[in-house]
């Protein structure tokens, strides 16, 4: 296919506190989230500040790639949407169809494939196009890039940032729990623990681990482990003193990563003698926006 723009698609997050019900009645819809984890949810926002900062690193990510693009020689209309708060991706659609542009490349900002990071997007735009009146349009998108070499240095260098070499601590990789029989459905694991190798054979890092955070719905699911906390015993028997903790399964620094690694996981480590160091998403590392722009070109040929 002959693509005529871009779509770049983000999953978004409360610009401010009256956005924070709303984007978190829209997030479960569909799911059975009970209400008192929506109420503990809404109280862990006010802990990072009433608001996700997702939706102003995905700006600054998405202007940096434009840039690299339109210095590469690419003149390609691009858009930003996000799934879940504006820019809608109802608002790009209408406004991709008034263009007359149908032929369309998407680029999801999530790093591992599953259901909900990835499949669930694709239903999302099929659903925008239907509302925006843009059936017409045409999508295709970019391929994976969980092991891609500039991913992976990207996020070696947020990991050195706060590890320099010959600091000793044991690097732990975390992404988002997700249910395991969606799991089970998809390659979402083996993706995160590729990631994970990748990362250390670049550091030269042998000590590490694969942990998830973030789960949530229905509470009598099993869900993906280890939890960090679960590990802490592990972590005291071996006499481990530090570790680096690597949100390697994000893209941006958002709630996921502001209170549950930045507050929660750290107070409880913390408490159990456990120095922490919180290596940074990649956002908008100029190798992380070299490779977006890589893969854009490759798909336009």
């Amino acid at each position: 296919m002959k693509f005529d723009h871009l779509l770049v698609i983000g999953f978004g997050g409360p610009a401010s506190r009256e956005e924070i019900r709303p984007f978190l009645e829209r997030v479960a819809k569909g799911t059975r989230i009970p209400e008192a984890r929506l109420q503990q949810v809404e109280q862990q926002y006010e802990q990072i500040g009433g608001f996700s900062p997702y939706n102003k690193h995905a700006r600054r990510l998405f202007d940096a790639l434009a840039a690299r693009l339109k210095a590469d020689g690419v003149d390609l209309p691009a858009f930003l949407a996000m799934k879940n708060t504006a820019p809608s991706l109802a608002e790009a659609f209408r406004e991709i169809g008034s263009r007359g542009l149908n032929r369309e490349l998407a680029l999801v900002l999530a790093p591992h494939r599953s259901d909900a990071s990835f499949e669930k997007y694709q239903r999302a735009v099929e659903e925008a196009k239907q509302e925006a009146g843009a059936a017409g349009v045409q999508t295709g998108y970019v391929r994976p890039w969980h092991d891609h070499p500039l991913f992976i240095e990207a996020q070696a260098d947020q990991v050195r940032r706060v590890l320099p070499e010959g600091e000793a601590a044991l690097v732990v990789f975390t992404a988002h729990s997700i249910p395991v029989e969606m799991a089970h459905a998809c390659g979402y694991e083996r993706e995160i623990l590729r990631s994970a190798e990748a990362v250390c054979a670049r550091l030269g890092v042998s000590d590490f681990c694969v942990a998830y955070q973030s789960r949530s719905g229905d509470p009598r699911q099993p869900w993906l482990g280890p939890d960090i906390t679960a590990l802490i015993p592990e972590w005291k028997q071996r006499g481990i003193r530090r570790v680096a903790l690597v949100p390697v399964g994000f893209l941006l620094d958002h709630a996921e990563v502001l209170y549950d690694l930045d507050i929660l996981a750290r107070q409880t480590l913390e408490r159990e003698g456990i120095e922490v160091r919180r290596a940074s998403t990649v956002m908008d590392h100029p190798k992380f926006v070299e490779m977006l722009a890589a893969l854009i070109r490759e798909e336009l040929g």
